[in-house]
């Protein structure tokens, strides 16, 4: 069943409330998804799954996935860490070793994905 306009807004409200200083309080959620269930207004399931999406894309905002050839050094690691904080708050950091890369970064940072790997530069020249 499609989610009303409505139940759509009140879901983004709640939600909302649940944001203190910039990143979501766990507290709040569990609280506001808990009166929810209580409370059973229309369409309540929709909402908690509204909520709960809502709530996956604000954790993977701040959770950045960065992919290389190599394993990276400590020093590196913690480049690339300060780097991505210094530009988009406080994220954490999950490094992953993919040597079909062959070489250099692929950086994933919510749905945004900066790719300067020679795999996707040699996959450009391969459709011009």
């Amino acid at each position: 069943m499609k989610l009303s306009r409505e139940a759509r807004r009140q879901s983004k409200e709640l939600f909302d409330l649940s944001i203190v200083n910039g990143e979501i309080d766990e507290n709040r959620l569990r609280t506001i998804a808990e009166e929810i269930v209580e409370k059973k207004p229309r369409h309540y399931v929709q909402m908690l799954k509204f909520i709960t999406r809502l709530t996956r894309l604000e954790v993977a905002r701040h959770h950045a996935i960065v992919e290389s050839a190599t394993s990276l050094s400590e020093t590196q690691r913690h480049d690339v860490t300060n780097n991505l904080t210094a530009k988009f708050g406080k994220i954490t950091t999950e490094f992953r070793h993919s040597p079909a890369l062959i070489g250099g970064l692929r950086i994933q940072l919510g749905s945004n994905v900066w790719d300067g790997s020679i795999l996707s530069r040699l996959e450009s020249l391969k459709q011009s």
